[in-house]
């Protein structure tokens, strides 16, 4: 986020925090604290939990203050965060609540977080510091056209990532372990740049499931996960409805 505010990257800013609470909604799914909280042998692992999201609520919210400064003051009174708490250069560390912390029930601030609804609200508000004209997206020149044979020669399929590491002799390729819903399989793709392992994993994504093998870096590869070019010369994969099953076929 540092280098992100000092290039006045507002909108990029507010995905990386955003990114963090999407990953804390799924460690809300993972450790199902409403299930912790039915056994008594489970309660201190359901109070690490508990923790862990109210630190997490106070390092988001403090990065989002400045962004949010009505709003994000009531967060802390309900989480049990005095100010000193907040400031930034404690939002580096983690561990900063007492353990003991009390937190308190307030008004609903966000009745359904939507991140993607939240960024668009927050450009709103913070303008939009780049010219009109450099914004103006330009799609490619569209490719030959095919007959629908031709497409159908095309099997994509939904596929769950299960594992996600760098390659060792390569800075852009990640080697993914992927349940197909045929037996699974691995696949390599350049978007290291763009992705980390913790980005993909638990995330269901759209898989070019008929090409040949191919070796990458000497790590085979069987097939390709299916991702957009941005304007700005990025990639970005293409996430699937999440709750298709492994191994639907796209057409």
């Amino acid at each position: 986020m540092d280098q992100l505010i000092d290039e006045v990257k507002l909108s990029n800013a507010l995905e990386e925090i955003f990114k963090v609470v999407s990953r804390a909604n799924k460690y809300i799914d993972e450790t199902e604290p409403w299930v912790l909280g039915k056994s008594e042998d489970k309660r201190a692992r359901l109070a690490s939990v508990l923790y862990n999201l109210l630190e997490t609520i106070r390092i988001t919210s403090g990065l989002l203050y400045p962004f949010m400064p009505k709003t994000m003051p009531e967060v802390w009174k309900q989480i049990g965060a005095s100010e000193d708490m907040v400031k930034l250069e404690k939002l580096g560390s983690f561990g900063v609540l007492p353990e003991n912390v009390t937190v308190c029930k307030g008004a609903v601030l966000f009745p359904r977080i939507d991140a993607e609804k939240e960024i668009d609200e927050l450009n709103k508000i913070i303008g939009n510091n780049t010219p009109a004209d450099e914004n103006a997206f330009k799609p490619v020149p569209l490719a030959d056209e095919i007959s629908i044979d031709d497409f159908a020669k095309i099997d994509l399929r939904v596929a769950l990532v299960k594992a996600c590491e760098k390659v060792k002799r390569s800075k852009k390729l990640l080697c993914l372990q992927l349940d197909d819903g045929m037996g699974g399989r691995q696949v390599v793709s350049g978007i290291a740049e763009w992705y980390t392992p913790e980005d993909l994993i638990g995330k269901k994504i759209i898989l070019v499931a008929n090409l040949k093998p191919v070796k990458l870096c000497g790590v085979e590869s069987n097939g390709m996960i299916c991702a957009a070019d941005t304007p700005d010369g990025a990639a970005s994969v293409v996430f699937p409805d999440q709750s298709l099953p492994c191994g639907t076929k796209l057409r």
